[in-house]
C-alpha cells in the first residue's frame, strides 16, 4: 500500500473514531434535557446529518457549475458522490426530526416551513439521482445533473431560513447548556469529517469506475478498426 492510501486510509480511521467519541459524548457526557429527557439526545445527530445534506448539495450545486464551465467529468464525480451521500444525510434529517417531533409535539410530521422545504430538499436529490441513474452518456448526465443541481439548490436558503422567514413549529435557536453546546459542535465537526472522507473515497470510486469505462471503450474501437 502506498504512502498516499495509507493516509486516506488513517484519516477513514480518525473520522470513524471522531465519530464515535461524539456519540458516546452525545450518549453519557451531555446533561439530560429537563422537558424532553434522553429522547433530546437525538438532536446531536440530527443537527449534523441536516447541515451535511445541505453542505452535500451545495456541493452537487459548485461541481455542476465547474462541469457546464469546463465540460471536466472530475466535476460530476463530485457531484454525483456529494449526491449519492447526501441524499442519505437528507433522509436521515427527515428520520431523526420525525422522532424529535414526535416527543417534542406529540406528532410524527407537520406540514410546518422547515419540514416542509427539507422534505422538498430530499425529493430533489431524488429526482435528480432517478434522472441521472437513467442517462447512459456521461456527458448528457453530467450536463443534466449540472442544471438541476443548480435549480434545485434555490431550495437551500428555504431550509436554512425558513424558521426566521415564516412562523413555524420548529425551534429557531433554542437555549442549550453549554457543555450541550460543546457536545452538539463536536458532533457536527465529527460527523462533517466522516462525510468529507466518503465523499473523497466515493469520487474515487466513480474516477476510476470511468476510466475503465474509457479504457474499455478504446479497445472496442480499436478492436473495430482492426476487423474493418
Amino acid at each position: 500500500m502506498s504512502l498516499r492510501n495509507r493516509l486516506h486510509a488513517a484519516c477513514g480511521l480518525s473520522a470513524i473514531a471522531f465519530v464515535a467519541v461524539a456519540v458516546w459524548m452525545a450518549a453519557c457526557i451531555a446533561p439530560t434535557e429537563q422537558s424532553m429527557g434522553d429522547i433530546q439526545r437525538v438532536l446531536y445527530v440530527h443537527v449534523s446529518v441536516a447541515w451535511l445534506g445541505l453542505c452535500g448539495f451545495a456541493v452537487m450545486a459548485v461541481s455542476g457549475v465547474g462541469y457546464l464551465l469546463t465540460r471536466n467529468l472530475r466535476f460530476d464525480h463530485w457531484f454525483q458522490s456529494a449526491g449519492e451521500l447526501g441524499w442519505i444525510t437528507s433522509g436521515l434529517t427527515l428520520a431523526t426530526g420525525s422522532i424529535w417531533a414526535h416527543e417534542a409535539w406529540g406528532t410524527w410530521w407537520e406540514w410546518e416551513p422547515r419540514l416542509t422545504a427539507s422534505f422538498v430538499l430530499w425529493l430533489i436529490y431524488c429526482a435528480i439521482l432517478l434522472v441521472r441513474g437513467s442517462l447512459d452518456d456521461p456527458h448528457q448526465r453530467a450536463r443534466i445533473g449540472g442544471v438541476l443541481g443548480v435549480m434545485g439548490a434555490a431550495d437551500l436558503p428555504l431550509v436554512m431560513m425558513a424558521t426566521r422567514w415564516f412562523r413555524g413549529m420548529h425551534p429557531v435557536s433554542p437555549q442549550m447548556d453549554p457543555l450541550m453546546r460543546w457536545t452538539l459542535l463536536v458532533n457536527v465537526l465529527a460527523f462533517t469529517a466522516l462525510f468529507a472522507w466518503l465523499i473523497t473515497e466515493r469520487r474515487k470510486q466513480l474516477r476510476f469506475r470511468q476510466s475503465n469505462d474509457d479504457l474499455q471503450r478504446t479497445l472496442i474501437g480499436r478492436m473495430k478498426c482492426s476487423h474493418s
